[in-house]
């Protein structure tokens, strides 16, 4: 169900949420061997490259611990330490917003698992992931961990210079904020002492699909719509807003290789 202005934030646990583009008969096709293997995940790395824009970099400074909870089904399917799970029908023509699938609703692809961590496919993840939900999650109680962003604290700064830097048009940024505007999202540079902007990492369940839901409504740049959905989520407690040097600390930004190619 949508949550109207009303109930929005008066979230229990009974509650359910439409979720983007998700059906039984919707999103991307997974073959049964890869289903069958992501329902025996307990904890995930998970990363993904759509249109040609990224290499595949492998994750490194891993324990034999971590590597050992892996279920190898079949060598072919992995290449290093990746298990590589292909989709089809993607059901997007935005490679950003098919992106955003395994980004945002890793508890639809890996039911099962109770932890997971997302890596940028432009990033070098060089952390064992144990360590990184001891660190992150367990030690603080945390429910959520993610990166504070590295440059501004604002979302309506955030709007600014994503048209700025040409990453969405005047029109598709403004629809947006006008609409949070009115919604009434202040301006203020803080949320309860944290930075307003953050990066993207772990995330709970109910969180995701509302943060989906946000850009499929307006658009594929996460950072603007972020914001929102938390504060709209007045109940979500246990963040760990951790700072950038964490961040950098986790992972090798490699960057882009080049842009991704469109559907179609």
């Amino acid at each position: 169900m949508e949550l109207d202005n009303e109930s929005r934030g008066k979230v229990n646990e009974t509650a359910s949420v439409h979720c983007g583009f998700y059906s039984e008969d919707g999103g991307f096709t997974i073959s049964d061997e890869d289903k069958s293997y992501m329902q025996t995940c307990k904890s995930v790395v998970s990363t993904c490259a759509f249109g040609g824009e990224d290499n595949l970099y492998q994750p490194i400074r891993m324990s034999d611990t971590s590597l050992q909870k892996g279920h190898v089904f079949n060598e072919d399917r992995f290449i290093g330490k990746w298990r590589i799970v292909i989709v089809k029908n993607l059901p997007f023509r935005d490679q950003r917003l098919n992106r955003k699938i395994p980004k945002m609703l890793a508890h639809r692809l890996f039911p099962n698992a109770r932890y997971s961590i997302w890596v940028d496919s432009k990033s070098q993840f060089r952390r064992d992931p144990l360590g990184v939900f001891e660190a992150l999650l367990w030690r603080s109680k945390s429910v959520l961990a993610i990166s504070v962003h590295g440059a501004r604290s604002s979302v309506y700064d955030e709007a600014k210079a994503v048209v700025k830097k040409n990453k969405a048009t005047p029109e598709e940024v403004k629809v947006q904020i006008t609409q949070y505007h009115q919604d009434g999202l202040p301006e203020d540079k803080r949320f309860n002492g944290n930075k307003a902007l953050n990066e993207a990492s772990p995330m709970t369940n109910l969180f995701m699909c509302l943060w989906f839901n946000e850009v499929v409504r307006f658009m594929s740049r996460d950072q603007l719509s972020f914001p929102y959905v938390l504060w709209r989520l007045k109940g979500l407690k246990n963040i760990n807003m951790f700072p950038v040097c964490t961040r950098k600390d986790l992972v090798n930004s490699m960057g882009h290789i080049r842009k991704a190619k469109p559907l179609g």
